[in-house]
């Protein structure tokens, strides 16, 4: 199923399609219209029908042949936020975002194959959002279904004369679809060595340099992190290496992601019910991959590396023990208290080879602990970090891109939950004990990370819902990738620049790439890296 953004300049009443998308908002005495239609008591007839404007309802009104489509789709936006007291921008756009996202969703799912939208996209924030959400509800992972008839293709025809907005948010939702195909996709089906042919494949497509290691790279050059937790599995794991550099960069972000394409828990075995959503373990990864192949299309004055840890944890014959101390990359050693705590492992070994890279600012996005879907519920990330006003804006950055992150607090206190009696350190998990959080946000104290600012990302919870929601349907959200920080300034670097998300202000460019490292950086380019053609 392929769905393709359209954009219109002409009357949304005149379009040939099978369903227009209108807006209503939620009035004091009832439901009111965004767009008028002439002709057509549009008002009386939602009325009748009890349609409120509250946010995502969807009423649908067939025209009898009084207009070119044949159903009226109106969408509740909710009381309107622009002029509301209290009301926020960014409340409004993802109010339009949901909006679109829920009628994409409904009418995709019938039989209408060309759907036009007229919500409120006057302005290039707007247009994005509207755009962005159509695209997001329109999503749909077939790969596996046997049963059903294949859908149809759909095209979204967005009525708004921002184009570049509108191309903005194409760009965007291809990389969280990607991110979301990853997810879905069986974990038989996407091994370590497959995660790493796929972003490959976008490193190609998208002009980025890349580096893969094998398991006998990753033995030679000692990243005992990621061995470590693949020695359980017949897969051996992966290390990925992405890189999108600007001639105008003056600053480098490091990102690094958790890859585990299935997480069994090793010999700590997850119970049952734990292991279902378990494929969803390499989000974090497939997230920093989609974020690198926007950022690449976006082409922002920073230069930007991004690291896949990617292992499979499974109890098999050479699975690592609890007790066991293993030596991360660095020469760092540590105990591995619960083998259910991989994802700090895998994460080490990038951590440290970032070290490498003299980032400015280290983010890692992590499914990395059930304690804080139970600190924060479903929808949020927490987010921790070694410089408090990092931790703020990055989540004002992935506020303004409509993705929900806290900042979390890091007290020095529980540092001492991260310390063994036979080694430099100690891994552990538990969804309530004190010491799962900063296990998890451990590179904000290690010194292997001296980078100026570190700031771990993620939850379990957000990546995933159960449950299908009005605007998107139940799997993976794809989250993390359009909330990317693009670094303009703060207090992690000395030039005065300001934080912006990715894709929300930068133009669609082609990307550049020069040399991967700048001359003494570290001398020479790691072995194996190629650039992409």
């Amino acid at each position: 199923m392929t769905v393709t953004l359209l954009t219109s300049q002409s009357a949304p009443t005149a379009t040939d399609a099978d369903a227009l998308v209108i807006g209503v908002f939620q009035g004091a005495d009832g439901p009111v219209l965004v767009t008028h239609i002439d002709d057509f008591d549009l008002t009386g007839a939602l009325t009748a029908l009890g349609a409120t404007g509250k946010p995502e309802e969807i009423t649908k009104i067939h025209t009898a042949g009084r207009l070119a489509t044949p159903v009226i789709a109106a969408v509740g936006l909710g009381p309107d936020l622009r002029t509301a007291e209290g009301g926020s921008r960014e409340a409004h756009l993802e109010r339009l975002r949901r909006a679109a996202g829920a009628a994409a969703r409904e009418l995709s799912s019938g039989r209408a194959a060309r759907v036009a939208i007229a919500l409120p996209a006057d302005e290039p924030d707007e247009a994005e959002a509207v755009a962005l959400g159509a695209l997001l509800g329109g999503y749909a992972f077939r790969k596996y279904r046997t049963t059903e008839s294949s859908p149809t293709d759909t095209e979204l025809i967005v009525h708004t004369a921002q184009g570049a907005a509108a191309d903005r948010a194409r760009t965007l939702a291809d990389a969280m679809t990607l991110v979301r195909d990853l997810v879905n996709t069986s974990p038989r089906d996407l091994v370590p060595a497959d995660l790493a042919a796929a972003a490959e494949r976008v490193a190609a497509a998208s002009g980025l340099g890349v580096l893969v290691l094998d398991e006998n790279d990753l033995a030679k050059e000692g990243y005992g992190g990621i061995l470590a937790v693949g020695m359980g599995s017949a897969h051996p794991p992966r290390l990925v290496r992405l890189e999108y550099t600007h001639p105008d960069a003056e600053r480098t972000v490091v990102f690094a992601g958790k890859g585990i394409t299935f997480d069994s828990g090793g010999l700590s075995l997850k119970p049952s019910k734990s292991m279902e959503t378990m494929k969803a373990d390499m989000s974090g990864a497939a997230a920093v991959l989609g974020a690198l192949q926007a950022i690449a299309a976006f082409a922002p004055a920073v230069n930007v590396v991004g690291y896949l840890s990617i292992a499979e944890n499974m109890p098999g014959g050479g699975a690592q023990r609890p007790s066991d101390v293993i030596t991360i990359y660095g020469g760092k050693t540590v105990e591995v208290l619960n083998t259910d705590a991989e994802g700090r492992l895998v994460l080490a070994d990038a951590l440290a080879r970032a070290v490498a890279d003299g980032p400015n600012l280290l983010i890692d996005v992590a499914t990395l602990t059930g304690a804080q879907v139970i600190a924060l519920g479903v929808r949020t990330s927490g987010v921790m970090a070694s410089d408090n006003a990092v931790a703020a804006q990055v989540a004002d950055s992935a506020r303004r891109a409509g993705e929900a992150m806290w900042p979390m607090p890091m007290p020095e206190e529980l540092r001492k939950g991260l310390d063994s009696n036979c080694a430099r350190g100690s891994i552990r998990a538990s969804r309530t004990s004190p010491t799962s959080l900063p296990s998890a946000a451990a590179a904000c104290w290690s010194p292997r990370c001296s980078c100026a600012s570190s700031c771990p990302t993620g939850s379990p919870g957000p990546i995933w819902t159960s449950r299908a929601r009005r605007s998107t349907r139940a799997g993976p959200t794809g989250t993390s990738p359009r909330a990317v920080p693009v670094p303009r300034s703060g207090p992690w670097c000395s030039s005065r620049w300001t934080w912006r998300t990715a894709g929300l202000r930068a133009g669609p460019t082609s990307p550049t790439v020069s040399e991967m490292m700048r001359p003494g950086r570290l001398g020479r380019r790691p072995k194996g890296w190629q650039k992409a053609p």
